[in-house]
């Protein structure tokens, strides 16, 4: 039951991925628009950037394991084929 469980927590495809970014998204500007309220000027602006950036970096980090993760088990099937 708790594997069952475990496999909704899993990202399989590249659409599931793209939804989990949008939702990073959305939260990073979310609070990068409260940045901008409580620290005014160039302060608020840096945090507003940290936080999209940080959703950069996540997005692309999803996306190379999700690559990784596929070349793997085209790997593991051909081997398999093969012995």
């Amino acid at each position: 039951m708790l594997r069952k469980l475990g496999r909704l927590f899993v990202i399989k495809t590249r659409f599931e991925a793209y939804l989990i970014i949008f939702a990073l998204a959305l939260g990073a500007t979310a609070r990068g628009s409260q940045y901008l309220v409580e620290y005014p000027g160039w302060g608020g602006r840096l945090l507003f950037l940290a936080t999209t950036g940080a959703v950069f970096l996540a997005g692309a980090k999803i996306l190379d394991c999700l690559k990784y993760e596929r070349e793997a088990k085209e790997a593991e099937a051909a081997a398999e084929t093969e012995g």
